[in-house]
This record gives structure tokens, C-alpha cells and sequence, in this order.
């Protein structure tokens, strides 16, 4: 008999712990910058977040530096299922709809507050192109105002004619095409490598890509030209979201509203730690110019123009949503 009462209990104790082990859900999260950067450790927090709300069922992996899957294929590889959670640079698949290029319209939101408003009146256009695609946005944090990184002074728009310029989405590529420079796709991992060989003598960038990447090693000047706040979107696919139970979906979305203020308080230090370290570590730091200034307004005017018409309804109404 008490053969049988241990055996019984061992059965009800196998089928607990299979029970436990079946609850638990692990999601991996390719996400692009090293664990350095200020938006990985703000993903790699935001997953401890879930991980302690949760109790421990759902578990988030964090694979960055494109560890797991290279940045442009993470937002392909969520939308499949492959990966049910990732974190890309918005504005890397501006080329899929033009709502994921407002970000990076040049000179037209170049502070933190006009990038919060600019923000705002995007994300339900934003919300609902996701959902399109069977995603759902859970947070956005904006990466510190974007300054023009070369190996020499550049002082008016005419010293870019002819030169490579480094790009990561379409409006850069345009911005480039405009200045008359050679529009050269790379990415982060490998720009001091690109920089080093000349397959790149250019690039618009923030001042943490640029500490990063040991800016230092490869170029000479960095002009504060601030010419926008492009953002990094996380989100999950829909479907595995979906699966979660109430209470792990609820913990997500509140773990993901305490990650983007978060992020924004941390952008915002970020910009100011990076443009003292450039300094430090030898970087000439300047103002952009008048003439530079004014050339960059020009184009940034041209793309506002060209992107408010390929946006179509819903871009005149963002545009307008901002302005207001």
C-alpha cells in the first residue's frame, strides 16, 4: 500500500513539474546593437521586467548585436513567427510604408520634445500599419539627434559632392543622392572596417553609433548638425501575443510603457555622454556651418515634400497632427 501511495505521489509530482515546464513560454528577441548600447540594455531591463511581473513564465531572450538574425531581416523573421519578438531601427524598412520613414524626415522634428509630439501624432498610423502586418507595437525610444561624421571638415553641402556616404534606409540614401554623394549601404558592425578600406567616407549617425564604433579610429570630425531623432520600434508577432495569457499580456505592455520613458530619459543623458566622450577621445565636435546649415534645410524641405505626397491621406494628417 505505501508502495503504491509513493508511486501515486510520484506520478502527481512528475505531472506537476511537466505541467510547470509546459506553462513556461521562452521567447528569443533579435535585436541589432551590443549589449553596450543604451537601447539593448534597455530591451535586456524591459525583459527582466516581464520575467519578475510574470513570475518567471514568460522568459525573454535577448540576442543582440545581430547575434540571432541581422538586422533587416528581424522585422521579416517576427512577421513569420520565426523570432516572436524583435527590435529594429524604424525607419530601416521606410521602403515597405512611407509611415515608417516620418522619424527620419530631415530638419522636421530636431529636438526631444518636437520628437515626442512628432512621435504622438505618428503612432496610431504606425499601430495600425503593424497590424496590417499581424505585429503590435510595444514601445518606440528615439536615438540622440543624428550629426554628419567624416575624415575631414566639411563646411557647406558642395564638399559632399562625390564622396561615399554610408546609408541604413531609404531617406538617408536620398538625403546622400540630393547632397550629390554616393549613396553605400553598411552596417553598424561594419563600419570601421568599411571606413578603414574606403567603401565609405561619410555617414549621418548619432554620437553613441559613433562611440561605439570607435569612431575615433577611422574618422576625424563630428558635426552636431542634429538633424533628427530616428527611432527604434520593439514589437511582438501578434499570433504568439496572442497566446500569452491575460496577465503575462498585461505584463508585457506595462513592462513595455516603463521601457520607452525609460528610453527617452536615457536617449536624452545618451546624447550628452556620447558628444563628451567624442570629444574626449579626440573627435573634432562643431556646429554645423551657416551654408551647411542651410544647404541640409533644403534638402530636408525637399523630402518633407516628397514624403507628405507618397504618405498620400494618412501623411497629410500626420503632418498635420504635428504641426498643430
Amino acid at each position: 500500500m505505501k508502495l503504491f501511495v509513493r508511486a501515486f505521489a510520484g506520478l502527481l509530482l512528475a505531472g506537476g513539474i511537466s505541467a510547470s515546464a509546459s506553462a513556461q513560454t521562452k521567447w528569443d528577441m533579435p535585436t541589432p546593437y551590443p549589449d553596450g548600447n543604451f537601447h539593448t540594455k534597455n530591451v535586456i531591463q524591459f525583459a527582466a521586467d516581464v520575467d519578475k511581473a510574470t513570475g518567471g513564465s514568460l522568459k525573454i531572450q535577448v540576442h543582440s548585436a545581430g547575434s540571432l538574425i541581422k538586422h533587416p531581416e528581424i522585422k521579416r523573421a517576427v512577421r513569420q513567427g520565426t523570432a516572436p519578438i524583435g527590435e529594429i531601427l524604424e525607419s530601416l524598412v521606410a521602403n515597405e510604408a512611407p509611415v515608417y520613414g516620418l522619424d527620419s524626415v530631415p530638419f522636421l522634428a530636431t529636438g526631444y520634445d518636437a520628437s515626442k509630439k512628432l512621435y504622438a501624432a505618428q503612432k496610431p498610423f504606425l499601430e495600425k500599419q503593424l497590424a496590417s502586418e499581424g505585429l503590435v507595437l510595444l514601445y518606440s525610444v528615439p536615438w540622440p539627434p543624428q550629426g554628419i561624421y567624416a575624415k575631414r571638415t566639411i563646411t557647406k553641402i558642395e564638399d559632399l559632392k562625390g564622396v561615399k556616404f554610408r546609408t541604413y534606409n531609404p531617406m538617408i540614401g536620398r538625403i546622400a543622392a540630393l547632397a550629390g554623394a554616393i549613396p553605400t549601404q553598411i552596417e553598424v558592425p561594419d563600419l570601421p572596417t568599411a571606413f578603414a578600406t574606403g567603401r565609405v567616407d561619410v555617414m549621418i549617425t548619432s554620437a553613441s553609433t559613433g562611440v561605439d564604433t570607435k569612431a575615433q579610429d577611422y574618422l576625424t570630425d563630428y558635426i552636431d548638425a542634429e538633424g533628427w531623432l530616428p527611432r527604434n520600434i520593439v514589437f511582438v508577432n501578434k499570433a504568439a501575443f496572442d497566446k500569452l495569457s491575460a496577465a503575462e499580456q498585461k505584463a508585457v505592455t506595462e513592462a513595455a510603457k516603463a521601457a520607452e520613458e525609460r528610453g527617452w530619459k536615457a536617449s536624452i543623458e545618451e546624447k550628452k555622454i556620447k558628444t563628451d566622450a567624442l570629444k574626449a577621445a579626440g573627435i573634432k565636435v562643431s556646429e554645423p556651418t551657416p551654408e551647411l546649415k542651410a544647404g541640409l534645410q533644403k534638402i530636408g524641405a525637399t523630402i518633407a515634400a516628397e514624403w507628405e505626397k507618397s504618405a498620400g491621406e494618412d501623411g497629410a494628417a500626420m503632418l498635420a497632427a504635428y504641426r498643430k
